[in-house]
């Protein structure tokens, strides 16, 4: 009987050491397409609208989005979904031209087909 107790709470071990930890703070970075502050404010509202993300903030002249989230309650596709769906491209995801085209004259930047 002790064998069998031992076993057990040995695959549990082990089970536990295999699954994938999350963190709680990770660093993320990603190409985003923009122009302006109007674009910088758009962007950073839509990735704080991720339930998780921490910190969010958008660089004009690097067009680079920078992020602090949980990977516990949300993931960087999740990040990049919304965004897009404000009307900017990111590498893996890609506004629908009716988000695009809802953006404010300036704001339209060259869009890479």
């Amino acid at each position: 009987m002790k064998k069998i107790v031992m076993l057990l709470m040995l695959m549990i071990g082990f089970s536990t050491l295999a699954q994938e930890k999350k963190n709680k703070n990770a660093k993320y970075g990603v190409e985003v397409n923009g122009n302006c502050e109007m674009c910088q404010k758009r962007i950073q509202k839509a990735a704080m609208s991720v339930a998780g993300v921490k910190t969010a903030s958008w660089n004009v002249a690097s067009q680079e989005l920078s992020l602090i989230l949980n990977e516990e309650k949300c993931s960087m596709l999740d990040v990049e979904k919304a965004v897009a769906k404000a009307g900017h491209d990111t590498k893996n995801v890609k506004a629908t031209d009716e988000e695009y085209d809802s953006l404010h004259g300036c704001c339209r930047y060259e869009r890479v087909k």
